[in-house]
């Protein structure tokens, strides 16, 4: 028997197929779990970071590990670079300030973003963020930072702080393959980031693993196995990232000279499909790409369309009837 389907008709079919949604953590119609759903579950509304550009370094920068940073690095992040008070409590007020116009109801996390923020003396992190712990406003610490950055005493304080607020570690590993990581001169091994989580999973803090995919020598299925391999591990979320090649970083100096391929948006969003079904299906997803500064983005442009690559991502998920863990395998 045969039959024919009108335009709107077939229009509702594809509608009805991509509404039909096997992801058990979902409020709405997304395959993966996403730190909106992990904040409604949980605390029943909004959960936003405010990102402070403190007053840190790199052990990768300053001559400790290496001088030149990692190849991408244009020298740590900060969002607001027009708002960067030395006080770091006026700066978080003037961001809050931001954030508030947009979540005027949510709880808002104070965000050590830029550069290493473990990477002083624990005296001195101290006086750094017991203010932020202090303020019955603020929900919770991020602190973004790097494996070598951390020691036995750091995570103990750090432990002492989440028994009083939820307190983020973010760590950058970007990789598994330790070629891959000499090549970016991250100055660690992918053991030393291993050895480190161990520590981190014995205590009260939350672990974040931040990947880049697209890095030059790598193959698809490197980049599937290091998304293999971070979904075993005993953390709460991941972000996702395409490789940005910066004006002003060893790296844009070299795609300047001589321009290399990079991953296009088709390769990108397929592969970070595939790269989801292999995670453990609790992993929070914080981020699926990054959308780099404009005027420091020398590729790849279509990046700059974070929204255009998420829809993307979806629709690739639903039409393959792909969905966070699906081929997930423990060891």
């Amino acid at each position: 028997m045969s039959f024919s389907v009108s335009k709107a008709e077939k229009g509702l079919l594809d509608y009805n197929k991509v509404m039909i949604n096997p992801f058990p953590y979902s409020l709405d119609n997304k395959r993966y779990l996403t730190w909106n759903y992990y904040s409604l579950k949980n605390y029943g509304r909004k959960i936003y970071k405010v990102p402070l550009d403190g007053p840190f370094s790199c052990p990768n920068r300053d001559g400790t590990v290496s001088a030149k940073g990692c190849l991408y690095c244009a020298g740590g992040s900060n969002a607001f670079p027009e708002l960067s008070a030395a006080d770091l409590r006026l700066q978080y007020r003037q961001r809050l300030a931001l954030f508030q116009k947009k979540w005027p109801d949510g709880l808002p996390l104070a965000y050590f973003q830029s550069y290493s923020n473990t990477y002083d003396s624990l005296a001195n992190l101290k006086k750094i963020y017991q203010p932020f712990i202090d303020d019955p406003d603020i929900h919770g610490l991020v602190i973004a930072t790097r494996c070598d950055c951390l020691d036995e005493e750091k995570i103990g304080y750090l432990n002492s702080l989440s028994q009083l607020k939820p307190v983020w570690v973010e760590l950058g590993l970007q990789s598994v393959h330790d070629q891959t990581l000499k090549e970016m001169n991250r100055g660690h091994s992918y053991q030393d980031f291993l050895n480190c989580v161990e520590q981190l999973a014995k205590t009260n803090l939350k672990i974040s693993v931040h990947l880049i995919n697209g890095w030059m020598s790598e193959s698809e299925e490197m980049m599937l196995e290091t998304a293999r391999k971070v979904g075993r591990l005993p953390i709460q979320a991941v972000k996702l990232h395409m490789l940005h090649v910066l004006r002003d970083t060893p790296l844009g100096d070299q795609y300047e000279s001589q321009a290399f391929e990079l991953l296009s948006k088709a390769q990108y969003t397929r592969l970070v499909a595939r790269q989801l079904t292999l995670l453990r299906p609790d992993i929070i997803i914080e981020r699926l790409t990054g959308d780099g500064l404009k005027d420091q983005l020398l590729a790849p442009e279509w990046t700059i369309k974070k929204v255009s690559v998420i829809n993307d991502i979806d629709k690739i998920m639903a039409g393959e009837d792909w969905w966070q863990g699906k081929y997930y395998e423990e060891d």
